[in-house]
């Protein structure tokens, strides 16, 4: 990118929350956009503003409903017609990022096909944070700068101040997130071994490690409808634990979540705001990524290391 030509930053609905925060950050305002409705539905995007020969950040989380990534796919279109010099998608959430393989016969690979549409629509790069699957940034054909909350949870942790602290994981497909964790802090490891017959319900669950006496801290980049974490915490309550914590990067939180956890053995689960949570749970604290978007826009724009923000 030239750092001369000027950059502008615009937000889809759902997201713009987040992108006043972030702007706040980066000392800008916001674009101005506009999203007229028809009848059935169908919406079209145009920007209110020239961005000809701009470096446009368009920042759109893309959870459910799918409406959040139509609007994104239809910014970066009108975007590229316009004439902007170059088009950043940043997602904080990348929804369908489950769907990164083929796990069974005859089933999409959602993440690449979300990751093909929004190459073809004209993004010159991605950035996102704490993706489900690391490899995921192998199915584009652009740049992308992979954040991670890490930078942000790990000042929580400290505060905490748990004398006999274990990082957890709720499943062993988060081993190596909870292991980052572990290392950093100096602390142990313990992993839940789970078995699911269907998707969003646990068929079996085990611990694998000793957690008596101990505070354990669950490190999980999604929760959706919280029946593993709560699962979890109350496997580890029943081998002893003295309390249970969690953190998750993604707080998707589909019914029942909120009333789950509410009612489970957690002390308290500590989300970002890369998506909007509004629901009422005591037990939910919510932390926000926008000072880390701010500095990794900054750094994209001036060409400068964003490698260096990561802290583990």
């Amino acid at each position: 990118m030239q750092t001369n030509v000027p950059y502008k930053v615009f937000s889809g609905t759902n997201t713009r929350y987040l992108a006043e925060k972030i702007c706040k950050n980066l000392g800008c305002e916001l674009g101005k956009m506009n999203i007229e409705y028809f009848a059935d539905g169908e919406f079209s995007i145009s920007y209110e503003e020239s961005i000809r020969g701009c470096h446009v950040f368009l920042i759109q989380s893309t959870f459910p409903n799918s409406d959040n990534l139509m609007e994104l796919l239809l910014m970066i279109d009108a975007a590229k017609r316009a004439s902007a010099k170059s088009i950043v998608a940043v997602i904080p959430y990348f929804g369908w990022a489950r769907q990164d393989r083929k796990d069974k016969p005859r089933v999409s690979i959602g993440a690449k096909l979300v990751a093909d549409l929004l190459s073809k629509a004209g993004i010159n790069r991605l950035m996102t944070m704490d993706l489900h699957a690391d490899q995921i940034q192998g199915f584009f054909d652009v740049p992308v700068d992979h954040l991670y909350a890490s930078s942000v949870f790990l000042d929580e942790i400290e505060n905490l101040n748990l004398p006999n602290l274990i990082i957890a994981t709720p499943d062993v497909g988060g081993t190596k997130r909870a292991n980052a964790y572990a290392k950093y802090l100096n602390v142990p490891l313990v992993i839940c071994y789970k078995l699911r017959k269907k998707a969003n319900e646990v068929a079996e669950m085990k611990v694998i490690g000793d957690v008596s006496g101990m505070d354990i801290l669950l490190v999980d980049d999604i929760v959706d409808t919280a029946g593993t974490i709560t699962k979890a915490a109350e496997l580890m309550i029943a081998e002893g634990a003295n309390s249970v914590r969690a953190i998750a990067s993604h707080a998707v939180m589909s019914d029942p979540a909120s009333v789950r956890i509410d009612n489970s053995c957690l002390t308290e689960i500590i989300f970002t705001d890369s998506i909007p949570y509004s629901k009422k749970c005591e037990k939910v604290k919510v932390i926000s990524v926008a000072e880390m978007f701010a500095k990794a826009i900054r750094r994209a724009y001036k060409n400068e290391s964003i490698s260096s923000l990561y802290v583990i």
